[in-house]
This record gives C-alpha cells, sequence and structure tokens, in this order.
C-alpha cells in the first residue's frame, strides 16, 4: 500500500520557516517533519511513498536524492570524487516525488499522482502533522466498513484556559488551563486518510481542495467514515506549533515516537 503526502502547499502560516524551505522540510529534533511522518508509517509496514511537490520542491527532491549518502558512512576517493556507501543507514523506503504544480490545491495534487495510486487502496496525509497513530488499525477499520474514504478524527487539546460565566454575571464560575478534550467536544480532521481509488473521481481539477467540495459530497453519498484517534496528535500550523512539538521531542520520548 502506498502512502502519499501532499508537501506543495506555501505554508504561509509559518513564513518564518517556510520562507527558507517548504514546511514539511521544516527540522523537529534534527530531521524534517516529514521524516517523523514517514517514520510513523514504516513502522506498520508502509514503505513506498509518493510526495506531491510543488513550493520549493526541489528541495523536497534533492534531500531524497542525496539521502542515503548523507546518512551513511561514505569513503571518497578524493582523486576522482567517486564516493562509496560502506555502512548503508538510509531506510530501505522507495519514495515517489512529483511536480503537482506550484498554485494546485490538495484536491487536484490528488488527482494529478492518481496514475501512482489507482491499483489499490492509498494512505494520504499532510506533510505537517504528527501523532501516535495506529494505522494498521485504521487500515483494517476501513476494510471493514466498505467506504470509499477513512478520515482520522481527533480532538485537539484547548490552547487558551477555559472557563464558564452564567448569562448577565461577571464571576467564573469554573477555569481550567488549556482543558483536554471531551467526549461531547467537536472533532476535526487529523489529516490521516485511507483512500479507494474511486474517490478521487470527486476531484473536478486542480483548483479542487480535498476539504471542501470532495469530502462534503463524499460524506453526502455515504461513502466517507470517521476512525477516532484519543491519543497523541499535533499538527505544525506556526511556529508556535513547531516549538510545541520541538519541546516534545527533547523529552527524550516524543509521544509520537512509536518507531
Amino acid at each position: 500500500m502506498k502512502v502519499v503526502i501532499l508537501a506543495g502547499g506555501y505554508g504561509t502560516r509559518i513564513s518564518e520557516e517556510s520562507s527558507i524551505r517548504p514546511k514539511p522540510m521544516v527540522e523537529i529534533g534534527g530531521m524534517p517533519i516529514m521524516w517523523h511522518i514517514m517514520k510513523t508509517y514504516a513502522a506498520h509496514g508502509l514503505t513506498e511513498f509518493v510526495i506531491c511537490c510543488g513550493y520549493k520542491g526541489h528541495m523536497i527532491r534533492d534531500y531524497f536524492l542525496n539521502y542515503r549518502k548523507n546518512m551513511s558512512d561514505v569513503t571518497v576517493d578524493l582523486a576522482t570524487g567517486d564516493a562509496e556507501v560502506v555502512v548503508d543507514k538510509s531506510e530501505p523506503w522507495k519514495v515517489t516525488l512529483v511536480d503537482t504544480g506550484l498554485e494546485t490545491m490538495t484536491g487536484g495534487r490528488l488527482r494529478r499522482i492518481r496514475r501512482y495510486v489507482e491499483d489499490g487502496t492509498f494512505c494520504v496525509t499532510y506533510g505537517d502533522g504528527v501523532g501516535s497513530m495506529d494505522i494498521t488499525a485504521e487500515i483494517e477499520f476501513h476494510r471493514q466498513h466498505g467506504k470509499l474514504v477513512t478520515l482520522t478524527a481527533v480532538q485537539p487539546p484547548g490552547r487558551f484556559g477555559a472557563f464558564h460565566l452564567h448569562p448577565g454575571q461577571e464571576g467564573i464560575e469554573q477555569f481550567k488551563e488549556k482543558p483536554s478534550p471531551t467526549s461531547d467536544s467537536a472533532w476535526v480532521n487529523g489529516g490521516y486518510f485511507v483512500v479507494e481509488p474511486a474517490a478521487l473521481d470527486y476531484i473536478d481539477g486542480d483548483d479542487t481542495v480535498w476539504e471542501r467540495d470532495p469530502l462534503e459530497n463524499l460524506a453526502r453519498d455515504g461513502e466517507l467514515m470517521a476512525w477516532r484517534h484519543t491519543t497523541y496528535w499535533q499538527n505544525m500550523d506556526t511556529l508556535r506549533d513547531m516549538h510545541v512539538l520541538e519541546d516534545e521531542w527533547n523529552t527524550g520520548s516524543p509521544r509520537w515516537k512509536i518507531w
């Protein structure tokens, strides 16, 4: 089963970093966040990736073209310039890099890589969010219900202190700093999908946003299911999010590290 990673956006909400490199290449613990995502999938036996490139895509391409030599012990013959990998420390992954356009929306990017995934069920995720997802369990859930798309539903913890006020009164009845989600909290799209190729028929063209008409119409047709993920999940929309992830990594036991 292939894993498609959407990695072509501008990442404008973290422009402090994305002005220099694509957001999926922003490092957490010295490695691009996309590498952490790929390690999560690989821990579940999924090691074939299709990366949808766009903004500064050449940097992603160069990273993987040089990955094996950069990660391994190498002997360089300075007289000839030849380099030989003597101890290979790279992962046994197969990575297909596809230029899906600079201005293409998320749905359009999926439509452009259809030729690489039309042979069977595949996974899709964004290049900026990590979690302790049990991807094996999600795939099994997807196979059991038989619908076209499964999305991972998450309940992110609140960023701000929450409190209760009675109408017309200013006294605070109860205050809770950054409350954890509860059973009645809103569920949001956690960005880890399992998809059947037929779902791509819901995408019209480059201007189609995957999270709008395609998912809305799939839901209308009864072809969209949610798999609930209740443990660790964190995206990286902003510089603050990057620092949250870096702090988590520096604990020595980041909660998304399942490998």
